[in-house]
């Protein structure tokens, strides 16, 4: 135990071994989601040549990469940041690499934007960005990724959901269905919603996780007595007061055999061959930016909940965990999985105590144990593990206070950082928003050297990243 909390620096950085084992559970409770909701994405999506992903076979390699990551992370990188298939970036390979290339050629891809990831972090310049960005931006970042998470919450319960109409009406989010909350599967996460503020506000230890289980244990109770299907059902019918995305039936059988066939079916070539060099580059390049700065904003706003910031706002360390996130890209890539990512859910953990690598231990082994019980895995509703994402992002919200409002040089580029995370639904595109609008205020008020230099390099990196349209269309792609 002593040399388990020497490696790991349990005591140093004011934790034990039962309050990382809790952390490790809550995340992974938080974040088994993506185990089902992968496969949904990336077996839905079929490439140009119309051939599709096993459900079965990304289900396999989704949960393996997670697990080999997550441990990876938390032994070599020593930090709670667990790793899965980034959301968002499965989306980007699914519907927009696959609709013009093959699934080899499109995992090819995230390989290699994962390659140039890794050799920016070896050459030590992702470390120089992440020092480079001033602290009121990076907290910034961690009150947006609050917000961005507990906005996540809200609609993957389905709390909050699209207009119907919203071609027609101003208003493109609402509460429920028509301004009304319907169906028992919301009623369990409004349950599971102040359950888990109860025990926060209480300061339980393990309230998050407690949470969760709690909230998991209802919605059983709930399935068994009025038998709800799921809100999309197998032939593609909606039903708003469904579950949203895993019906939590007990399961029929209680294990499965991975099925690991599409481990290194991927292409290096491939993009280059059949949609063109220019094209290739700009998908590597788009990928590369999201990846890049999706990863940083999570590293800032966890490390920030945790405590684990220096007074300068820096993570120590953060070259190790760079260079894991980094190679956790180009393993999604290498097993058809997308590309894997540090997941924001990890605050969850962070909240219910974890501060070390031993967390992640715990996380990743039991994305190990997934890859033979995934029927297990799928009882746990997504309105049983939003509450958790609502009550991390006010935790998350709180450092709100320690930006300098009364200074707009930084306050406006915070701002837009903060709002632009939910409203855009993307970490990367508030970043660069509040990149570009920091660099531009400071020119026009005639300081243009209080900014980094490799500040001016990643906005302009960013300007041509929201003009991609523009810049295909003069490249005529």
């Amino acid at each position: 135990m002593e040399a388990l909390d020497r490696y790991f620096g349990i005591t140093d950085r004011g934790s034990s071994v039962r309050a990382e084992v809790r952390g490790g559970l809550a995340t992974f409770f938080t974040m088994a989601y993506i185990v089902v909701l992968n496969p949904i994405i990336l077996s839905a999506a079929p490439d140009v040549n119309g051939n599709s992903l096993s459900f079965a076979q990304v289900t396999t390699v989704t949960a393996l990469v997670a697990a080999v990551m997550t441990l990876l992370m938390g032994i070599v990188g020593r930090y709670p940041f667990a790793i899965a298939a980034g959301l968002g970036l499965n989306g980007v390979v699914a519907f927009q690499l696959a609709s013009v290339m093959s699934w080899p050629a499109a995992m090819g891809v995230v390989v290699i934007e994962g390659i140039i990831i890794t050799v920016l972090v070896l050459t030590g310049f992702r470390r120089a960005v992440f020092d480079a960005i001033p602290l009121a931006l990076k907290q910034s970042i961690s009150v947006g990724i609050g917000l961005f998470i507990a906005f996540i919450g809200f609609v993957d319960a389905g709390f909050v959901r699209r207009s119907p109409d919203a071609a027609n009406t101003p208003v493109p989010v609402g509460l429920g269905v028509g301004g009304r909350l319907v169906g028992w599967p919301t009623l369990v996460f409004a349950f599971g919603l102040l359950l888990t503020a109860i025990l926060v506000a209480r300061k339980v230890r393990g309230g998050i996780l407690i949470g969760i289980v709690g909230t998991t244990v209802f919605a059983m109770i709930v399935q068994a007595l009025f038998k709800i299907p799921a809100a999309v059902g197998p032939d593609g019918a909606t039903n708003p007061r469904g579950w949203q995305l895993n019906v939590p039936d007990v399961p029929d059988q209680l294990f499965a055999l991975p099925d690991f066939g599409l481990l290194g079916q991927f292409s290096l070539t491939g993009s280059f061959v059949q949609v063109g060099v220019l094209s290739a580059i700009l998908f590597v390049f788009t990928l590369m930016l999201a990846d890049f700065f999706d990863t940083m904003g999570t590293v800032v706003g966890v490390g920030s909940e945790a405590g684990l910031l220096d007074e300068e706002g820096k993570l120590p360390g953060v070259q190790r965990v760079l260079f894991v996130d980094s190679v956790a890209a180009v393993a999604g890539g290498a097993a058809s999985a997308s590309s894997n990512t540090s997941y924001i859910e990890s605050a969850a953990g962070v909240a219910d105590g974890a501060r070390t690598g031993l967390a992640n231990v715990v996380t990743g082994a039991l994305f190990l144990v997934a890859l033979f019980v995934s029927p297990l895995v799928e009882i746990v509703p997504y309105e049983a593990a939003s509450p958790a994402l609502v009550v991390v992002g006010f935790l998350l919200m709180t450092q709100v206070k320690h930006i300098p409002w009364d200074d707009y040089d930084i306050a406006i580029p915070a701002f837009l950082t903060i709002v632009l995370m939910p409203f855009t639904y993307s970490i990367t595109n508030g970043i660069g928003a509040g990149f570009i609008s920091y660099a531009v205020i400071k020119l026009a008020r005639g300081r243009a050297r209080d900014v980094h230099p490799l500040l001016w390099l990643i906005a302009a990196l960013f300007v041509v990243y929201f003009g991609i349209d523009a810049v295909e269309r003069a490249l005529g792609l």
